[in-house]
């Protein structure tokens, strides 16, 4: 069993910064997904890639695994860039 811990990104739609500061224990799927053959839908026989823990702390996340046995990647957060401009910027 793998998976990935990374820490929720700001969704693009989003101007807040609510619920970012949770991290997240994800499954990494063990089989790929296959067409069924009456819908056409994507699906598979795996049911660990639909369950998303989340943690108040990377620390938390971390011990989950380790308790567990659970082998995980961790991912980490990529820096925040602000990009500050002034109105009169867009007149330029």
């Amino acid at each position: 069993m793998a998976a990935r811990i990374y820490q929720i990104q700001k969704n693009a739609l989003q101007s807040g910064k609510a619920r970012t500061d949770k991290w997240v224990l994800e499954f990494a799927p063990s089989e790929a997904k296959k067409p069924d053959p009456l819908t056409g839908w994507a699906g598979s026989g795996d049911t660990q890639s639909q369950v998303k823990l989340t943690f108040p702390s990377l620390d938390a996340a971390r011990a989950y695994a380790d308790k567990y046995e659970i082998g995980y990647t961790f991912i980490p957060t990529p820096p925040k860039t602000l990009k500050i401009q002034a109105y009169a910027d867009n007149f330029r």
